[in-house]
């Protein structure tokens, strides 16, 4: 599987699960959600050109990205493990490694 390839299914996998925190936790805790949402935001900004991306610039372009990303992943997931939602954060955790796998790989 391509790094463009990757990019993508995390991308899509980070915002399906997004839509089920939502429903996962109560509505007093979905506003740590909001770094979560910002962190799908940027990723889909860049999904949507990533394949016109060439390939000696996907570290230059991608890096910055996910960096970023997982960087507003984690302010929610230590959010949410201070409010006791362990579950939801170790989801996030999840998806936190699979930005460091990818950003490895560049």
């Amino acid at each position: 599987m391509t790094i463009t390839e990757r990019f993508r299914q995390i991308t899509e996998l980070i915002e399906e699960q997004a839509d089920l925190y939502y429903t996962l936790l109560p509505q007093e805790a979905t506003t740590s959600l909001r770094f979560v949402d910002r962190a799908v935001e940027d990723l889909q900004d860049a999904a949507e050109t990533v394949g016109d991306i060439p390939q000696y610039q996907l570290d230059a372009k991608l890096s910055p990205v996910l960096l970023k990303a997982h960087e507003q992943l984690d302010r929610g997931r230590v959010q949410l493990e201070k409010g006791g939602y362990d579950k939801v954060a170790a989801m996030i955790w999840e998806q936190e490694q699979l930005i460091y796998r990818l950003l490895n790989d560049l």
